[in-house]
């Protein structure tokens, strides 16, 4: 089986998608699926998260090489892996990936080219996965195309606020006059993940019937994500799944229902 590249994406920061990417490949990892985690990234947040989930249990890691440094020598990606832990792999990143689009100015003539770039660098790796998640920057940005041109679908990440449902708005359009239209691209959105700010919050439920408005209940992830203070610690310590802290146990709780919600919502497009 070829893996489903995904990406979890909005054009505006700060929404939880790198702890979502991360959380999310995790628990998929615990469901019996192997599963790849590519840093897409010159800040390299989910590199650092991840460094320290795999750092908790052994040594402390060194990087000989990021992302762009393999691109730049022509090296296959495979030799970029990191295990994180039995069957979680990472591709790792750094800040000179932010020389990845001029990278590709100067190297393809083409935009058609530069955009299937990284497709065409990542598709050996697609069987040796079941799900390869590309945590992407918010910014509209050839980087983010050659990275959504590479995928088999997109989950966009709602925070439950005006400025996130109209960049998810601005985001989709973007992506059926940009990748589908122009550049062909096969990619599908699965659904829309919201990320609650308060439960019970008025304005939560005023953005969800906005939303559910805008595009669908079907499309509309039944699972949502709160923000919860436990995610946040997650940066500083990895990801931490202990069964006996109520903290822990909780976060992992709906990451997993997230998880079997995109196995499902994978399932029915495949019908």
């Amino acid at each position: 089986m070829s893996a489903v590249t995904l990406t979890f994406a909005n054009f505006k920061g700060g929404v939880g998608k790198t702890s979502t990417t991360a959380v999310v490949g995790y628990n998929l990892n615990k469901m019996g699926y192997k599963v790849l985690i590519v840093d897409f990234d010159a800040q390299a947040n989910i590199t650092s998260l991840l460094l320290k989930t795999k750092s908790a249990n052994d040594d402390i890691i060194t990087i000989d090489k990021a992302l762009m440094k393999a691109i730049n020598e022509g090296s296959y990606l495979e030799e970029l892996v990191i295990p994180i832990q039995e069957n979680l792999d990472l591709i790792p990143n750094a800040v000179d990936f932010s020389m990845y689009p001029r990278y590709l100015e100067r190297n393809f003539d083409t935009e058609i080219d530069r955009v299937s770039f990284f497709k065409n660098k990542i598709s050996d790796l697609k069987e040796d996965y079941d799900f390869i998640l590309i945590d992407v920057p918010p910014t509209l940005s050839l980087l983010n195309d050659t990275a959504f041109y590479a995928c088999d679908q997109i989950i966009v990440v709602l925070q439950t606020q005006e400025r996130s449902l109209a960049g998810a708005e601005v985001f989709i359009t973007y992506l059926q006059e940009t990748l589908i239209d122009e550049f062909h691209s096969d990619v599908d959105i699965l659904g829309i993940l919201p990320v609650l700010s308060k439960k019970g919050a008025r304005v939560d439920a005023e953005i969800l019937k906005a939303a559910s408005k805008e595009f669908g209940d079907e499309n509309i992830f039944d699972n949502k994500i709160s923000l919860m203070e436990r995610i946040k610690r997650f940066d500083m310590t990895g990801i931490t799944d202990d069964p006996k802290d109520q903290h822990d146990r909780r976060v992992h709780e709906i990451f997993k229902g997230v998880s079997e919600e995109i196995i499902e919502r994978l399932g029915k497009g495949a019908e």
